[in-house]
């Protein structure tokens, strides 16, 4: 029994030196993997970054670079290698701070106004060419050129027929309250051939007034004698005046 006992241990650490060395996971770069201990990865990435960075700006610059005068290659490369020297940290620079000087093929740009704002609102600057007194002589100059026009009465409206207005207001029957006597034979189709003649009902009640109404009827347009022609309505027009 005690054989058997040392033969399992014994096995058990030859096995055990068999097996491959495990990384320390109790460090304090615990859970970032092999290799970001010793800070190399982060080095080999601000290196890269700093190298793309690099990039993009100097394709954007020779991209952008207008070609020399005389077109060749070598000019154009030397252009651009000269305004990346000078945008480049360290490069041609004043005060700190990186510029790019114009050359021959790139000027500055001209200025669009080069008059500036005007001082017509700077009392110091206006008070040198013109006094109070020039200013003041000036309004009353100005003043003596206005035209003014007195209002005048309107013009009276000329009556060119019977008013419908003026008749709603001064009448007071409601509609299809009798006030005139309608005498005769056919009356619904007498209206209907009166009334078809009129697109609307205030022209066929300005033409029954114009032919006598509403005493007289003779064409038949208000047959129940309220005075209101073709089932014109006065109703609007007394609101309106009511407010």
């Amino acid at each position: 029994m005690i054989t058997r006992t040392l033969l399992a241990l014994t096995a058990g650490g030859l096995l055990a030196a068999c097996q491959p060395a495990i990384p320390d996971s109790g460090s304090i770069n615990s859970g970032r993997g092999v290799g970001f201990g010793d800070g190399t990865f982060e080095a080999e990435q601000r290196a890269r970054d700093a190298a793309l960075a690099n990039d993009s700006i100097d394709s954007a610059i020779a991209a952008t670079t207008p070609a020399p005068a005389d077109g060749s290659a070598e000019a154009t490369a030397a252009e651009t290698a000269r305004v990346l020297a000078a945008t480049r940290p360290g490069g041609a620079s004043t005060a700190g701070a990186a510029t790019i000087n114009a050359s021959p093929s790139n000027p500055p740009p001209t200025a669009v106004n080069a008059v500036g704002i005007s001082n017509e609102n700077n009392f110091d600057a206006v008070s040198g060419q013109r006094s109070i007194q020039d200013d003041a002589a000036r309004v009353a100059s100005n003043r003596a050129q206005y035209e003014v026009i007195q209002p005048e009465a309107l013009p009276e409206r000329t009556a060119s027929g019977p008013n419908i207005v003026a008749y709603a207001l001064q009448s007071n029957q409601p509609v299809g309250q009798q006030i005139y006597s309608r005498i005769g034979f056919n009356k619904a189709r007498k209206f209907e051939r009166a009334c078809s003649q009129y697109s609307h009902a205030d022209q066929a009640q300005i033409a029954f007034l114009a032919a006598g109404g509403p005493e007289k009827d003779r064409e038949g347009m208000d047959p129940d004698g309220d005075g209101f022609a073709c089932d014109w309505d006065p109703t609007p027009f007394r609101r309106a005046a009511q407010g």
